[in-house]
This record gives structure tokens, sequence and C-alpha cells, in this order.
């Protein structure tokens, strides 16, 4: 199920995406509890600071338990009198393969469909097998665009 992000998820998530070998695909480094707290208090006013982009961001939680596996996100700007929506996911390594990306990640498309976002891109490292399999499973097609180094998948 997808929770709204709180600032307070910081203390559940920074353990979930701790793992160095998670960032292989995604960039950076594993955040502090600290530093997490602060990207979520940003995150959660749901702007950009020049108010250009909305922001929106899920936990992933497990129905049975409510325990966090990870999060999904949107970014959402207008171009051309249009709104597109920039998706990501991230699952927490001992939670992958359990199909957590696939259904969240629908689950988001299909609220921001019913909110009037038709055009939806995800940007997936090259080498990032299973999140490439997740795109197309939700009707993503790679495109031949990149950005730093990344392919931009189109729904």
């Amino acid at each position: 199920m997808l929770d709204p992000l709180r600032v307070e998820d910081a203390e559940e998530m920074a353990p979930l995406l701790a793992d160095p070998g998670l960032h292989t695909y995604i960039g950076g480094v594993p955040a502090t509890v600290g530093e997490l707290r602060e990207r979520y208090r940003r995150q959660v006013g749901g702007r950009s600071p020049d108010g250009s982009q909305r922001w929106l961001n899920w936990v992933v939680r497990r129905r049975d338990s409510g325990h966090a596996v990870g999060t999904v996100q949107a970014t959402i700007s207008v171009r051309n009198d249009a709104s597109i929506a920039e998706v990501a996911w991230v699952i927490a390594a001992s939670h992958q393969r359990r199909g957590y990306a696939r259904e969240s990640a629908a689950e988001m498309l299909r609220w921001l469909r019913r909110h009037g976002i038709g055009s939806v891109v995800a940007y997936v490292h090259p080498e990032h097998d299973a999140s490439a399999a997740v795109a197309r499973a939700l009707g993503f097609r790679a495109t031949e665009a990149t950005r730093d180094g990344e392919v931009r998948w189109e729904a």
C-alpha cells in the first residue's frame, strides 16, 4: 500500500536504505536518519523551491504488517500546457524480487491518471535490469534519450 511520506518515516526508512549496494544504480550514498529527515522535510512540502514542480512521495508498505519496504515518487511539472510526471521507485534490497516495485509503481500510475496526469516518464540506469523489467511490466518503453547516463522510459 502507498502511505503519504511523513518526516517521521525517516527513522524507519534509514535502515532500509542503508545498503550501499542499493545505491549502485540510483547514485549517492546511504543517508543518515538526520539527513533523511531533512530530505523528507523538504519533500513533504510538496513543491520545489521555485514552485515549478509538484512533489508526490509515498512510503511503500506491506498490507499485512504495515512495515515499510521502499518508496515511490512522482515529480510533476507542466510543459506545453500539459502535466508530465517523472516517476521513480526504490525498494529495499531485503524486500526485492517480491513484486513490490511493480505493484506500488502501478498503484502510483493509477493515482496519477485518476488525477489527470497522462504523460509519465522514468529514468532507468541501462544496467539496472530489474528496474527496466518493472518499467516494461508497467507499459513503459525505452527511448533513445538519456539523462545523466540513464535511459528515458515513457508510458
